[in-house]
């Protein structure tokens, strides 16, 4: 016998050894808000036919958890990819990235015009599958056989991925008579996913998934041309390199051209930015305010550092103002639900102040800039003062920059909006995205252990209210923008990825984010390493790595 401890009811509890998750569920009475998707053993996440041999403690989850909503989605992603398969056997299903509250995919190979028929055909056939409540059936197999299995099955994305991972034994997913492969675990049944709709597209179709705290509800498509745009433009750069999937980026780095690779991605980036500037060059007769916004990690600061310098290569002067300098004192500052100081709500900034200053300097006047302590709470001025010059640029970096508050009294044809994230098209597989969270916060866990003595541990348990902080305060105003820069570079997780193993290894077990942790490992041992060494200075990675030429 051993002892089960479960931290849904506080119960503790012997059973016999090889007990099933699924029958200690039953035994327990376990009951959730909704049907139980996974079990955290030991904080690392299990399927429900999981044996246990020692003692545990463990956790059941369903869709309102954050590991229970992407193992939703991931089997909703196969349950698509089956019912394609089952209308057009050569058709082939790519899972783009995360847009407009849902998933775009795109459908190739075969003849299927994805017009509203043909979506409703895919949806009644998702449906006829949920209904048959088909068990997914995970298979722990050589990797050449797994290899092999792809090749009979022409997933060839996948095929490559395995041929790069250098692991003996990799599992493989069935759906009745369909394989796959999936970046984490699936949900127990096809039964369990009662909640989907797919409309059509752009080009493809938009997979729309459950509220994750609202399950029984799907969230309304959120218009988001231009992030679309950008998105397109990555894809197109992944094309000029070769390397769509981790499996290509992988072959290149064995066939040793991973530093051309660097070298193409850094010029594009630096195209970009030049070409940035000079669309604002173009309305230099107008422009005097720039204002760039995006969630943590997305590379802002060396992004604003390297257009400053391509406005100054076209005779511009820029300043730069903080945001920070406008901190309201801090007994006026909002609370959050929780009782907390909400620094992050644009109603911490003095508002008034700041637009009254801005508009003193670009009438001309000699303005004083408020400086903020952040021990005492309290603002304070030291004889800081700021002139513009008739060829000066305003450059303001903040997360409240494209929301029209922030400078509500500047005429909107003075002002130039800038909108950057990490949006990678780099994908594990067609039917396995990156998502563009992972990758910040990837970024993020090497930034703040390097540069602040923060722990992987520190940064995880950060980064859930960083993320709503974004989600209040940012998204809603990205489609702002007059132009977005995509900073993901091609190669970075290769680079990444030695820097981060060592900080993830150490999150404790006994800690909650031991889960992401050991998620984030997975996902970053699909790469091959990647040498820092040909990186150039100005890179916005060295942002987060280090070696920047920029002072930050």
């Amino acid at each position: 016998m051993i002892e089960i401890i479960c931290t849904n009811c506080d119960i503790k509890k012997e059973y016999p050894i090889g007990t099933k998750l699924s029958e200690i569920a039953t035994d327990m009475q376990i009951c959730l808000k909704q049907p139980i998707l996974g079990v955290l053993v030991n904080n690392k996440l299990k399927e429900l036919n999981y044996q246990v041999f020692k003692p545990k403690t463990i956790q059941f989850i369903d869709i309102t958890h954050h590991i229970g909503i992407r193992m939703y989605i991931r089997s909703l992603a196969f349950v698509l990819f089956k019912a394609i398969k089952d209308i057009h056997p050569s058709a082939s299903l790519s899972i783009e990235h995360s847009i407009s509250k849902g998933w775009y995919c795109e459908v190739s190979n075969s003849h299927l015009f994805l017009d509203g028929n043909t979506i409703a055909l895919i949806k009644k056939r998702m449906q006829e599958i949920i209904e048959m409540d088909i068990p997914f059936i995970r298979k722990e197999v050589l990797t050449t056989k797994a290899v092999t299995l792809f090749e009979e099955s022409g997933l060839y994305d996948k095929l490559l991925l395995f041929k790069t991972r250098n692991q003996l034994y990799s599992s493989v997913y069935h759906l009745d008579n369909t394989i796959n492969y999936f970046y984490g675990y699936l949900v127990p049944s096809t039964a369990y996913l009662k909640k989907f709709n797919i409309v059509q597209y752009f080009n493809g179709l938009l997979l729309q998934v459950p509220k994750q705290k609202h399950p029984e509800e799907i969230d309304e498509i959120v218009v988001q041309n231009k992030m679309f745009k950008i998105f397109r433009e990555h894809k197109k750069w992944c094309e000029i390199l070769e390397v769509p999937f981790v499996g290509s980026l992988n072959t290149a780095v064995n066939e040793k051209r991973d530093n051309e690779l660097i070298q193409i991605s850094e010029a594009l980036h630096e195209k970009k930015i030049a070409k940035i500037a000079d669309s604002i060059f173009k309305k230099r007769n107008e422009t005097r305010l720039i204002l760039i916004a995006g969630p943590s990690s997305s590379g802002k600061t060396t992004f604003s550092m390297r257009l400053s310098v391509q406005l100054r290569v076209l005779g511009f002067k820029t300043v730069q103002i903080s945001l920070d300098n406008y901190f309201i004192n801090r007994e006026f500052t909002p609370k959050d639900e929780n009782g907390d100081y909400d620094f992050e709500c644009i109603e911490a900034l003095d508002i008034e102040q700041f637009n009254r200053d801005l508009l003193d300097l670009l009438d001309g006047h000699e303005v004083e800039i408020p400086k903020f302590d952040f021990i005492t709470g309290k603002r304070f001025y030291n004889n800081t003062s700021m002139k513009l010059s008739k060829d000066s640029l305003i450059i303001i970096e903040g997360i409240h920059g494209l929301n029209p508050k922030l400078t509500h009294l500047i005429e909107a044809k003075m002002k130039y909006r800038i909108f950057v994230s990490a949006l990678t098209q780099l994908a594990i597989d067609k039917q396995n995205p990156i998502p563009t969270t992972d990758n910040r916060l990837i970024r993020r866990i090497v930034r703040d252990y390097r540069s602040r003595g923060y722990s992987a541990l520190d940064t995880l348990k950060r980064w859930e209210s960083v993320r709503k902080g974004e989600d209040q305060n940012i998204f809603p105003y990205q489609e702002n923008a007059d132009i977005m820069f995509n900073s993901a570079l091609l190669y970075e997780l290769g680079v990444l990825k030695t820097f981060a193993e060592p900080i993830l290894k150490v999150v404790p077990e006994n800690m909650p984010e031991y889960a992401e942790a050991v998620r984030l490992l997975k996902f970053i041992s699909y790469f091959l390493p990647i040498s820092e060494r040909e990186i150039p200075p100005t890179s916005i990675l060295r942002e987060f790595l280090g070696g920047s030429s920029f002072v930050y």
